[in-house]
């Protein structure tokens, strides 16, 4: 048995088997913390150990509902400092808010720096995260920021199942980086879908850069909310004659009609993480595959604690 003395990880509600087999990969057991709601819906959090010196790491992603979760990770941070502990890590694998990076027009927020307001004034002492849907939110805030790629397990994934020619799919320009990644590490070819987004969560293909006739496609993305994105682009590229369509996200948000579009597509298989828990009638569809990235995490901070390498294990 492993034994941390000085280390604690706890997990609000959003997704606590990611953080339980966070904790086995570590082999400690998760800090105990009773988070509960008033009758008007306040949140309450008591955390039932003793953290006075301790390094704290809370998991817990701030997916559906965002706003609740968001909340419970305020208040557990709050209760931590207010108890003594030594440093508090906030492991936030899917990052709510990620997408309001910047001002899209006059008189909109940047959201995503007020969230990392938030967690500041909080107490948090250290983010670490995967797969931003924008890099540049890491210097939103003032304290260490480490961020993590699902990259090494999905090609663990891909590599037997990829077949010789295949092309890796960038959904839109600013996506294109991340395919790169992919395509030079399968050793296969890139295209580039040149969409336009009219409004959110509406986007429409314009154009395809790139040959995908008869071979197999593998588009990739850091999230999928609504699935038009994946769908319209899984379609262009049947249209164009692609021989078989996949998907890789890291982020399964699955909002609104994207279960019903994704089983009406064309994608053979939706390969994703648990970043995010997966519902019930996701996993029932057949065509997703989880991968799970808790050892990642798990050994993200098993380094922050010995103070080594991160960025070592994306080399």
């Amino acid at each position: 048995m492993k034994v941390f003395k000085s280390l604690c990880l706890f997990s609000g509600h959003a997704n606590p088997e990611l953080a339980k087999k966070i904790a086995d990969y570590l082999e400690i057991p998760l800090g105990r913390c009773k988070i509960s709601n008033f009758s008007d819906g306040e949140v309450f959090a008591e955390i039932q150990e003793n953290v006075r010196g301790v390094d704290v790491y809370v998991v817990q992603p701030t997916c559906a509902p965002v706003n609740d979760h968001l909340m419970q990770l305020l208040v557990m941070v709050d209760a931590l400092k207010r108890a003594s502990a030594g440093s508090i890590t906030a492991v936030i694998p899917y990052y709510g808010y990620g997408r309001q990076d910047r001002k899209v027009a006059p008189r909109t927020p940047i959201t995503a720096k007020l969230v990392a307001d938030l967690l500041s004034t909080s107490g948090v002492s250290r983010v670490v995260s995967m797969d931003l849907h924008a890099g540049q939110i890491q210097g939103f805030f003032n304290v260490p920021f480490d961020h993590l790629f699902a990259l090494p397990v999905v090609l663990e994934y891909l590599r037997p199942r990829v077949e010789p020619g295949s092309v890796i799919v960038s959904p839109d320009a600013g996506g294109v980086e991340r395919a790169r990644a992919y395509a030079e590490r399968l050793k296969a070819d890139l295209a580039i879908i040149d969409k336009r987004r009219a409004r959110a969560n509406e986007s429409e293909v314009v154009n395809i850069v790139g040959d995908v006739s008869d071979r197999h496609c593998i588009i990739v993305d850091d999230m999928i909310d609504t699935a038009g994105t994946i769908t319209n682009a899984a379609r262009a590229l049947v249209e164009r004659g692609a021989k078989r369509v996949w998907a890789v996200a890291t982020h399964p948000v699955l909002s609104g009609p994207a279960l019903q579009r994704i089983q009406e597509s064309p994608l053979e298989e939706v390969i994703v993480t648990d970043t995010i828990p997966l519902s019930k009638a996701a996993r029932e569809s057949g065509k997703f595959t989880v991968l799970s990235v808790a050892s990642l995490f798990g050994e993200a901070i098993k380094r922050i604690h010995n103070s080594d390498s991160v960025s070592s294990l994306f080399v």
